[in-house]
């Protein structure tokens, strides 16, 4: 006997049973205002209440959590947005007047991490469309393909701002109006590390990692405009090869962001979670009445969404009632315990009886092909 249940599919009418998925520290199935609970279950005046108050897991419901998400995480990409483009157009203007190596480096990845903006609201708009008969899990990879664009953009300014010094140290030639490349230099940091405050606080609200890797990646452009007062501090002493030196160094730190965002981008490619996540799921399981163990657990990010499937090994003398409401309410504590879940997959197996064959043997020869 099995019995499976996936959140959000077929559910009958009347079938509600939610709060935020976001949950305060303690027991991993208590929501805001619930009591402790006797043997994994609510008291009964709290359970009463529980089930009066208005709360749904409902499909309809969870499209609006993920709408909203969506909608904060395009307001924070376009703001910034604004914000870095206007940097850049600021400091291009000095850069023309100025011919500072490093501050056009600083420059242009001002403008590259700037438009990384628009394949992510891109992401996030397809992000927002319904599943289909061909997508049948909606369109919320788009922003791992996104991070692939953000890569290849970093990637693309790297390369542009290190050959830009190397040209220099080639051919060295005198930074004019050392004091404005320094004012637009402070510039660049205050506009970048504002960026990098707001995007980081709503990646990590929403759970979009290619957010929050932006966000990093604005705070460290925003320490390569300081590096940039080094480079005009060398030429109004009368250092020539400051300036394209700290362009060098620019080009290092654009390295290092680099590889931190494609190793990022990697593992969200290949369905890589935080294992912290999957041990707070176990936990959760294990504590729900009737699940007497727990065996395949899986987690995978789609978009800043997370799906879970999960085997449970429930009593074997079960009705399928029965196996169906242990599955339901391990489904339950799971949307609870987990931040940013919203589907679960939930696959009741019999605990065996002393003697009796493993009926998942059959399936044996598929799983090794």
């Amino acid at each position: 006997m099995s019995d499976r249940h996936e959140h959000g599919q077929d559910r009958k009418p009347g079938h509600r049973h939610s709060h935020s998925h976001e949950q305060p520290q303690g027991h991993p199935h208590q929501h805001p205002g619930a009591s402790p609970r006797h043997h994994g279950r609510l008291l009964p005046g709290r359970r009463l209440r529980h089930l009066l108050t208005p709360h749904s897991h409902e499909t309809a419901e969870k499209l609006d959590s993920a709408l909203e998400s969506s909608a904060r995480g395009l307001r924070a990409l376009w703001v910034s947005l604004a914000v870095l483009g206007a940097t850049a157009l600021a400091q291009a203007a000095v850069v023309a007047v100025s011919g500072s190596v490093a501050l056009l480096g600083d420059t242009v990845h001002n403008a590259a991490d700037a438009l990384t903006a628009v394949p992510l609201g891109i992401a996030f708009v397809l992000g927002r469309r319904a599943a289909t008969r061909r997508f049948t899990y909606g369109y919320g990879r788009a922003e791992d393909l996104a991070g692939i664009v953000i890569v290849l953009t970093i990637a693309a300014s790297a390369a542009f701002a290190g050959w830009t010094a190397v040209d220099r140290l080639l051919d060295p030639r005198p930074m004019n109006h050392a004091p404005v490349v320094a004012v637009a230099a402070l510039v660049g940091f205050a506009g970048n590390e504002w960026v990098a405050r707001y995007r980081i606080r709503v990646g990590r609200a929403i759970g979009s990692a290619a957010l929050v890797a932006d966000g990093l990646h604005a705070r460290t452009d925003g320490f390569t405009s300081l590096a940039v007062l080094l480079g005009a501090g060398g030429a109004a002493l009368g250092w020539q090869l400051a300036d394209p030196i700290v362009g060098l160094a620019i080009t290092t730190a654009i390295v290092l962001v680099l590889r931190d965002a494609a190793r990022e981008v990697f593992r969200r490619l290949m369905d890589a979670v935080d294992p912290a996540l999957v041990d707070r799921a176990e936990q959760a399981l294990r504590q729900v009445p009737g699940v007497r163990g727990v065996g395949e657990l899986r987690l995978r990010w789609i978009g800043h969404r997370l799906r879970a499937e999960v085997a449970v090994v429930v009593d074997g003398g079960a009705t399928v009632r029965e196996a169906h409401r242990i599955a339901v309410d391990a489904e339950h504590a799971l949307l609870h315990a987990v931040p940013r879940l919203t589907a679960a997959l939930v696959h009741a197996d019999p605990e065996p009886a002393p003697g009796e064959h493993d009926p998942h043997l059959l399936l044996a020869h598929h799983a090794a092909a």
